[in-house]
């Protein structure tokens, strides 16, 4: 199975689509601007209220909603964290203090909170939940720094391996050298992607986990202010920690800053593999090229086809998911029951595929056609499973009831991808009403002129629909050709897949939008 990763780098976000054999399984959005709270990003934190009834406590991170801890997340060595945080100071060498703390005292399972968290108490936390809905981020105090072939676990004296690690040997290779180059005070989980790897791999991997979470010491030792102590990495860079694979055929990135920074990151953490990094400089958008946007807009909407006429509805509700699979104009070409499950198992594979498109998480309900044989059901229920068995999220399937009806549980760390796909009309802002469509190209070369004339811009590039371009190219001497001559100017065409068909932008060269006095 080819994967390739197509990363759309703009001023104000950074897209990554995941694409297998050429269709799209995953999408991901970094926002580039405003305060972000995102899974992994670690903070020192203030209490601020304690809710004995819950065991919780809220706690300030800088957002506006206040996050959340349970006594539960507090981790077995919350102590050693608590007193590290309450005793270093600036005075203090860092590294004898750290491996000086004492971490034998383990967090009592059915203790109260409120013994050891009060008010305006200053706590190391990291959010395993972003902000969803009106609620805050959810926290842990069990810290863990993630890498590409290990995890970190400061305050911990144990080292742990992957049970999809299944050679003996292995483990016990791993084991005996993770130990021999393991710090005071640090544990390890060793990921299934360490399997094989040189002493040297692993040794610079663990120093630079351990340098991340060394760096943050000054800043809690100069000030106790709710402060962000280090971030996880970029969503591209995360997601490459996670998936990067053999199978991965082509890593694709528009902006040349971004692809230095992925061929790094590959470099380092899959050395074999950096060639497969590759900068985009086609003319059109990157998402258009490789069919990315096509997909989003045939993906994210409400009603979703399948094939031969079948489609989803999907809902989303405060409370859950809810799916429903319709039959459609589908020709029944067997029986009602054999068309039935054939309309199912198209179903479920992609229902598999827009769990992780859209990132649903929660409880999600499917509302399959109703089948009679039992052998059918069974086989749904096993097609479900292995279809799921990909998703890197936690998940729970349940066969199907009496009605019809299969749930599914998936674990929701952010809020799910929405994306309106539904146009309000750029030229009539919903009004319905146009001027004159064969006058668009004096508009335009109105525009233009102004343009040229009035503020000297010899240079441009203009965005407009595929159909817009088609027209404004079409013949030996298009209109863009006359244009060019006309006013001795530069004209680059950019087709925006995304644009209405009378939805048009002039920019500059760089990209800057030209408003029109």
């Amino acid at each position: 199975m080819d994967k390739d990763l197509i990363i759309d780098v703009k001023q104000t976000e950074v897209s990554i689509a995941l694409l297998e054999n050429h269709r799209l399984i995953e999408l991901n959005r970094e926002v580039n601007e405003g305060k972000n709270y995102s899974v992994g990003d670690v903070y020192l934190g203030k209490v601020k209220k304690i809710l004995p009834s819950l065991n919780a406590a809220f706690v300030d991170i800088g957002d506006q909603r206040d996050a959340f801890v349970h006594y539960l997340d507090l981790g077995l060595n919350f102590k050693a964290f608590d007193y590290f945080t309450r005793q270093i100071n600036v005075n203090r060498d860092f590294s004898t203090f750290f491996s000086s703390v004492k971490i034998n005292e383990i967090l009592e399972k059915e203790g109260k909170i409120e013994k050891f968290l009060s008010p305006g108490q200053p706590i190391i936390v990291q959010i395993v939940k972003e902000p969803i809905s009106t609620k805050g981020s959810r926290l842990t105090a069990e810290i863990s720094i993630a890498g590409r072939n290990m995890v970190l676990l400061p305050f911990a004296d144990k080292v742990s391996i992957s049970q999809k690690i299944t050679s003996k040997d292995e483990k016990q290779r791993l084991e005996r050298l993770v130990y021999s180059i393991l710090p005071r005070n640090y544990g390890v989980i060793i990921r299934t992607a360490a399997e094989g790897k040189r002493a040297a791999v692993l040794d610079a991997e663990l120093k630079s986990l351990i340098k991340k979470w060394e760096e943050s010491w000054i800043k809690i030792a100069k000030s106790k202010a709710t402060q962000l102590l280090f971030t996880e990495n970029s969503r591209t860079t995360t997601i490459l920690r996670d998936l990067l694979n053999d199978s991965f055929s082509n890593i694709y990135v528009n902006d040349e800053d971004v692809f230095n920074e992925v061929s790094e990151y590959v470099s380092t953490i899959s050395p074999d593999q950096e060639k497969i990094v590759r900068l985009y400089k086609g003319n059109e958008p990157i998402f258009d090229h490789f069919e990315v946007s096509r997909q989003i807009k045939g993906s994210f909407g409400k009603i979703v086809s399948i094939k031969q006429g079948a489609y989803l509805i999907i809902e989303h509700t405060e409370a859950l998911h809810v799916i429903d699979v319709n039959s459609g104009i589908r020709a029944k070409q067997k029986d009602q029951e054999g068309n039935s499950y054939d309309v199912n198992v198209a179903a479920a594979d992609e229902i598999a595929r827009q769990l992780r498109l859209r990132d649903m998480g929660g409880i999600v309900i499917i509302d399959f056609i109703d089948m009679d044989a039992n052998e059918h059901k069974i086989k749904l229920y096993k097609h479900m499973m292995e279809l799921m068995s990909s998703d890197r999220a936690k998940h729970t399937v349940l066969p199907l009831t009496r009605f019809g009806l299969m749930q599914i549980t998936r674990q929701r760390v952010r809020p799910a991808t929405e994306i309106n796909t539904t146009e309000v009309c750029p030229t009539c802002n919903g009004t319905g009403k146009i001027g004159p469509t064969i006058l668009i190209d004096e508009t335009l070369e109105r525009q233009l002129a102004y343009y040229v004339k009035e503020k000297n811009i010899s240079s441009f590039v203009l965005k407009v629909s595929p159909i817009l371009a088609a027209y404004l190219t079409k013949g030996f001497v298009s209109i863009k050709s006359k244009w060019t001559r006309k006013y001795h100017c530069k004209i680059k065409l950019v087709s925006e897949s995304d644009y209405s068909i009378l939805q048009t932008a002039w920019c500059t060269p760089d990209g800057e939008s030209i408003d029109q006095d």
